[in-house]
């Protein structure tokens, strides 16, 4: 993450995330039950290592069958939620172009649901490609959607003023997992 200038404080640690991460697994296996093909859909960067963290858990946990794994590379924000894009850009890979996920039940993973820009992109492109079901699973939710997006498993519910940044880290991105809070420094 980039050092802006502000002030920090530490909303969860990697005791209380933890935590956060076996609710949501336990929510999770409550929707994916009695599913026969289930993918988790990790959304670049920060969403893939959770849907790898909630993979893990369902499986070990909740006796879920290892479903397929995916990840979409979605780009709207900088991590200071600097607009970089007017219009949300999901990257399609090649050999994602030609996947059928019809009748497939899909659990879409991020870190943090904002204004729903990229999730509505996202849920977007899933639908054409007409699976049974989408779920949508963030570890928080800054209860500020600007679109009519919502989670079906959410970890933490922030409501945080507009000013302020919500910080996911998530190794290998970052060394240490926890969410912080950024108050920037006001100018003048």
């Amino acid at each position: 993450m980039n050092a802006m200038p502000g002030s920090r404080s530490c909303l969860y640690d990697e005791a209380e995330l933890e935590a956060l991460l076996d609710a949501m697994a336990l929510q999770a296996a409550s929707l994916l039950h009695g599913r026969s093909r289930v993918a988790l859909v990790g959304i670049l960067r920060r969403g893939a290592p959770l849907a790898d963290r909630l993979t893990e858990r369902l499986v070990r946990d909740h006796g879920l069958a290892p479903p397929l794994r995916l990840d979409l590379k979605v780009k709207r924000y900088a991590d200071d939620l600097t607009l970089l894009h007017p219009e949300t850009r999901l990257t399609e890979q090649p050999q994602q172009a030609a996947l059928d996920l019809a009748g497939w039940t899909l659990l879409l993973v991020d870190d943090v649901l904002y204004t729903g820009h990229s999730l509505l992109r996202v849920l977007d492109y899933l639908a054409r490609k007409q699976p049974a079901e989408i779920r949508v699973a963030v570890l928080a939710d800054r209860c500020a959607a600007t679109l009519p997006i919502a989670a079906d498993v959410i970890g933490a519910r922030l409501q945080i003023a507009p000013a302020g940044i919500v910080e996911c880290h998530l190794p290998p991105y970052e060394p240490d997992f926890r969410i912080e809070l950024l108050q920037p420094q006001r100018a003048g």
